[in-house]
């Protein structure tokens, strides 16, 4: 080659220098991504998401300055597992970038998926081009306070669940887990993705409500569940049923002491009746009434027999 076209390339080279290197700089990653099940706060504050009109991602789109277009690029380079170390505390759903520093609002309000605790989860995590990495999973300890900055001390030191490369698939990778059983209220899924095939970790806060637990009553009141009636208030209860039923007036022709009536499968099933369950009158006579009744009679007839043999002597 002549050493004037050389030195001609070499001009070109140098010229277009600048310019390859802004259009590496702008080209997207090889991996990008956030969750979108339960959706994280960028994705669902994002033009994608479905919750741009709500007042918790008016705020972080303010605080920002921007909206958050590039919800999948929320990523730090060069962290390798020191993520304590180099996210600082209350900038943990940011991930310490100022893009995105409106992730960070400590409110009560944002867009939250409702989960049940113990159950098993299938996280959604939306990926354009798949790439080797481990997913750390973390979930804020019993207690939480939404209303203050997210610390790293509001996470458990080890995560709840860990997957490694997990397959792609229509896009996302879907990663299953099994939440920890004693969360309850507002807490937040803290999402690390530590890519292995790039020097890149991503962060993402998941907001979610747990139900209530078991044995506490619908709505989430945490009122427990009322208590059996004590014997003192079954007593009360039987002298308030006893008030309620209609007296018996004396029969004249009873008997000082009328006869057993044999039981009855009514009766036994009136005795095994709570005492506050309210009975029904009953027009017929009872059966110790008509026992009693028919006793009378046979007594005045027997006295009637011997007063008309003493006067037949």
């Amino acid at each position: 080659m002549p050493w004037t076209t050389a030195r001609r390339t070499s001009a070109a080279v140098a010229a277009l220098t600048p310019f390859l290197l802004t259009v590496f700089a702008a080209a997207p990653a090889q991996a990008h991504g956030a969750p979108t099940d339960p959706v994280s706060r960028v994705f669902a504050c994002s033009p994608d998401g479905a919750s741009t009109g709500t007042a918790a991602c008016r705020a972080a789109v303010a605080a920002n300055g921007s909206p958050f277009t590039a919800w999948d690029n929320l990523r730090v380079a060069n962290v390798n597992g020191r993520d304590r170390q180099t996210i600082p505390d209350g900038k943990l759903c940011s991930g310490g970038l100022p893009a995105y520093k409106g992730l960070d609002l400590a409110r009560s309000d944002w867009p939250a998926t409702r989960l049940s605790p113990g159950a098993t989860l299938t996280m959604k995590y939306v990926s354009t081009i798949p790439h080797t990495g481990t997913f750390r999973m973390y979930l804020t300890e019993p207690g939480y306070d939404p209303s203050k900055p997210l610390r790293w001390s509001d996470l458990p030191e080890q995560p709840f669940a860990e997957v490694k490369d997990p397959a792609l698939t229509n896009g996302a990778y879907r990663i299953r887990m099994t939440l920890p059983k004693d969360r309850t209220g507002r807490q937040v899924l803290y999402t690390i993705w530590q890519n292995s095939s790039t020097a890149d970790t991503y962060y993402s806060c998941s907001d979610v409500v747990f139900a209530a637990a078991a044995g506490k009553q619908a709505g989430g009141s945490g009122a427990a569940a009322s208590p059996s009636p004590s014997k003192a208030t079954e007593k009360e209860a039987a002298k308030e049923a006893a008030k309620k039923e209609p007296a018996r007036s004396p029969t004249a022709s009873a008997p000082a002491v009328p006869a057993t009536p044999a039981p009855s499968v009514a009766g036994s099933a009136a005795a095994a009746a709570p005492d506050s369950t309210p009975v029904a009158a009953d027009s017929k006579p009872s059966a110790p009434m008509l026992a009693g009744g028919a006793a009378g009679v046979l007594v005045l007839t027997g006295g009637a027999a011997l007063v008309l043999r003493l006067r037949r002597r």
